[in-house]
């Protein structure tokens, strides 16, 4: 990279060496330490957070319930790395809704997560505007050619695809990983929402998905970046290994997947529209979005980002839902069977996978909520203010700040959720009349606050309704690897680090 010479090179080197190599000789004696808020000469806070990356949500779970919701973390000396960590729900309320305007996702929000190019995630002002409104003008509960798309592709991946791979390990009596399953049909399920194909990897042969390993490193790698000095950050892309060298593969893997049915999706539309031919059974959103682009000079670039965009968020947050809701159902059989007892009520009429009675599952979307608000699927969110303001916790922030949230902490807060917040307890989320209650966005930020909360949450839930009702009816799951079960990946998505191993048996009908 011609931004680093090779004398600037020779510094960065040596000061790394300086700076790990007292570090690596104080490891052990770290390991015996039980203070984790030192903040050593020269490094910071840094050798408490490498003794704890393994388990670094619940180190910054213990610190913030140590600190009362909010803790200051510094980096090494020269790094310029200070972010303020909290749980305070009215400091969530005031970066992400009343002082929205004051911590936009800015050019640093933008460099860490390169690989979202322009898309969604990453834009702000008009850009952020105007793609905002388009997308919700296309997922929209009114739109009903895309509602009636949802509901086909997903009671089809269902039908055709889950059930058939559950039968199949059922008879060969084999193990299977429901977080590899729950992604299998979250990224065929997305993908066909988005550009109109079904991939096909959810079946009993369990093929190689490339688009969905690179998204599994780019994940770990945008976790490294919010943590890792830039001018080491630098050095790696400089010299083409760590990190950066996975993240480089990640990006050239999803580019090429994503050009790859792009190149497909405009011939297909481009024939379509000279034969005046419209799609039945409704619209995919790549359909819509060339609609409304054709003839601009972006359209490219913007059709990529869209659809990597539309990709990570339907692919990955769901799925991680779906593995730690049916880890913490197989460890609670009575809410288990509460479920069992709803879907036998509503009889036969939640199988046809209409909204309306989907809608009608209130435990099961308690259930699915309590799951979420122990093990969030983006675990985590940072922000930086443009001016400096105070938050209302009273600490001062300034724009070189960085400010991280962290929504597993806030799950795990009896300040928050109260003395039995460590409970999978779904009836928390329900109202004497049988309805799921109204929690704030800023208590409960599985879906994002405020303006950019999450558009696709009522597909989401359409979702994960449908697979937990199919499973949870006609199948018994028994966890197989308890031991290595339900520890959490150092990710941006909380996935488990190994996966969930099970085994399915047929449920009676009784």
């Amino acid at each position: 990279m011609a931004s680093i010479g090779v004398p600037e090179l020779a510094l960065i080197a040596s000061l790394g060496f300086l700076l790990l190599l007292p570090l690596r000789l104080l490891l052990p004696w770290l390991r015996r330490s039980d203070d984790v808020d030192t903040n050593w000469p020269l490094l910071g806070m840094m050798p408490a957070l490498v003794r704890n990356l393994h388990r670094i949500q619940d180190f910054c779970t213990e610190v913030l319930e140590m600190k009362g919701g909010n803790a200051w973390f510094t980096g090494f000396w020269f790094s310029n790395m200070e972010i303020l960590c909290t749980v305070d729900p009215a400091n969530v309320h005031h970066i992400m809704s009343s002082n929205f305007s004051n911590f936009p996702k800015g050019p640093d929000f933008k460099k860490i997560f390169d690989i979202f190019g322009d898309g969604i995630f990453n834009s702000d002002s008009d850009s952020w505007r105007s793609q905002r409104k388009m997308a919700q003008g296309f997922i929209a509960h009114g739109n009903t050619e895309f509602q009636s798309f949802l509901v086909k592709t997903s009671r089809a991946k269902i039908e055709k695809g889950l059930v058939p791979v559950l039968e199949h390990v059922l008879k060969q009596g084999t193990v299977v990983d429901f977080q590899d399953l729950f992604q299998r049909f979250t990224f065929d399920s997305t993908w066909t929402l988005v550009t109109g194909y079904d991939p096909g990897c959810l079946s009993s042969e369990f093929p190689q998905v490339r688009f969905s390993k690179a998204m599994d490193e780019a994940g770990e790698g945008l976790f490294y970046r919010h943590f890792i000095p830039e001018t080491f950050l630098k050095l790696q892309r400089w010299l083409g290994v760590g990190v950066e060298k996975r993240m480089l593969k990640a990006r050239e893997t999803l580019d090429y997947e994503v050009n790859e049915y792009l190149s497909r999706k405009r011939e297909e539309f481009r024939s379509r529209i000279n034969s005046n031919e419209e799609r039945p059974g409704g619209t995919d959103l790549l359909t819509s979005y060339m609609k409304q682009n054709m003839g601009s000079e972006s359209e490219e670039r913007f059709l990529r980002d869209t659809v990597v965009n539309l990709l990570i968020a339907g692919r990955d947050t769901t799925s991680s839902a779906l593995t730690w809701f049916f880890w913490l159902i197989t460890r609670n059989p009575k809410v288990e069977n509460k479920i069992r007892d709803e879907l036998k009520q509503a009889g036969e009429r939640w199988k046809s996978l209409e909204m309306e009675d989907l809608n009608k599952l209130v435990y099961l979307h308690a259930s699915l909520c309590e799951a979420m608000r122990l093990y969030p699927p983006v675990p985590f969110q940072h922000k930086t203010p443009v001016e400096p303001t105070v938050l209302p916790s009273g600490h001062r922030v300034v724009p070189k700040v960085k400010i991280i949230f962290f929504l597993y902490a806030m799950g795990r807060m009896k300040s928050i959720w109260g003395d039995d917040c460590l409970e999978f307890k779904p009836e928390r989320w329900i109202s004497e009349s049988n309805r799921i209650k109204h929690v704030p966005s800023y208590k409960f930020p599985a879906f994002n606050v405020g303006p950019r909360s999450c558009l696709g949450k009522e597909v989401a839930f359409i979702q994960m309704k449908a697979v937990a009702a199919t499973i949870i009816h006609n199948y018994q799951v028994e966890v197989v690897d308890e031991e290595h079960s339900g520890v959490p990946r150092v990710s941006i998505i909380l996935y488990m680090k190994h996966g969930l191993k099970v085994r399915v048996s047929r449920r009676s009908s009784s």
